[in-house]
């Protein structure tokens, strides 16, 4: 008897192992989606742009809404404005853009990195880049000539934009959690 009382514990604790890691990926599933998969590797591919790099921005700009808009007027996954989405889409060649093409996943991941990639020849640092497309490149470029911050980025805290500060630091928080939860293969 005692023998089948063990072995039904044993049981038992092996299901809620089971049942814990189920719900682990749950949650994980839902707090660190991985939506649009296929997109974010071509265009982090065409623009050299790491692919957890831009999940974590499109997490953190519109947590996968490719109907997003903030009250700035940004739209969709990468939230672009639309004065700066008309600028990439000439600057790329891109014919027939209309601002509604903002709300098509593919095309506004692909603006997106490009305008990354565009921010990152300019400004080398992920700190800068995160800078310039959270409080435009303007802004940072004027903070480093002033000497607001260092040219590498590295005293990002001392930023005037305290959101600009925190948007830095959650994308880069949310770029960790991705590199730990998923595996993504070119």
């Amino acid at each position: 008897m005692k023998k089948k009382q063990k072995k039904n514990k044993f049981m038992i604790f092996l299901v809620i192992i089971f049942i814990l890691f189920a719900a682990k990926g749950i949650v994980y599933d839902l707090s660190y989606p991985i939506l649009y998969k296929d997109y974010v590797v071509k265009y982090s591919k065409e623009y050299n742009v790491d692919p957890y790099f831009l999940l974590a921005v499109i997490k953190t700009e519109s947590r996968f809404d490719k109907n997003a808009k903030s009250h700035k007027g940004a739209v969709g996954l990468m939230q672009l404005t639309e004065s700066t989405a008309e600028w990439i889409a000439e600057s790329i060649g891109m014919e027939n853009f209309t601002a509604d093409d903002l709300y098509n996943p593919e095309i506004n991941i692909k603006m997106g990195s490009w305008y990354i990639d565009n921010l990152r020849k300019e400004f080398g640092t992920t700190e800068l880049i995160l800078a310039a497309y959270n409080a435009g490149r303007g802004n940072v470029k004027k903070w480093t000539e002033n000497s607001l911050i260092a040219e590498n980025g590295e005293d990002f805290h001392n930023m005037p934009y305290d959101e600009t500060v925190k948007y830095i630091k959650k994308v880069k928080f949310n770029e960790k959690m991705y590199r730990i939860l998923y595996r993504i293969d070119g």
